[in-house]
């Protein structure tokens, strides 16, 4: 059987992603900078603040973040250091450790959020229609529940 390429449409939509997707997280990345964040800092953050008491088990975070646990304990060092974010230990069990986002952690996010929103809505969501924004939304919601099948 030959091989299926792509045809010029396919083609054009995987370049253009291949091309714009590391830009746009440069871009949006460049302006968590005055915060002291970079992109994986903020998500960490977002996703702490949204947990019940701000925080999740380590690896409850790890899989979210879609981190080994040793690429999660690489990204928490330099939140740890900031002290934007805490370990703590679990009283009922040992051996499981959360991670819990600090009083500062949290001031830190709301300063950052409405400017990264301002990024994120400047950079991609304002220059498409909201059906463009709906067809996005569904199509890496496919392809994220696909490669979960495949991992």
């Amino acid at each position: 059987m030959g091989t299926n390429w792509l045809s010029p449409q396919e083609l054009t939509a995987w370049r253009a992603y291949i091309e714009t997707t590391g830009d746009l997280l440069r871009a949006i990345e460049h302006e968590l900078e005055p915060f002291g964040l970079d992109r994986g800092d903020y998500q960490l953050l977002a996703m702490l603040s949204e947990a019940t008491d701000q925080q999740l088990r380590m690896s409850e975070l790890a899989d979210q973040l879609r981190l080994t646990r040793s690429g999660l304990t690489r990204r928490m060092e330099g939140v740890l250091k900031k002290k934007l974010v805490s370990r703590i230990q679990s009283t009922e069990d040992g051996r499981v450790v959360y991670a819990q986002m600090t009083a500062k952690g949290m001031e830190l996010l709301k300063a950052a959020a409405p400017e990264h929103l301002k990024s994120v809505r400047r950079l991609m969501i304002d220059l498409l229609s909201p059906a463009e924004v709906k067809a996005i939304g569904s199509a890496f919601g496919k392809i994220s529940e696909n490669l979960s099948k495949e991992a």
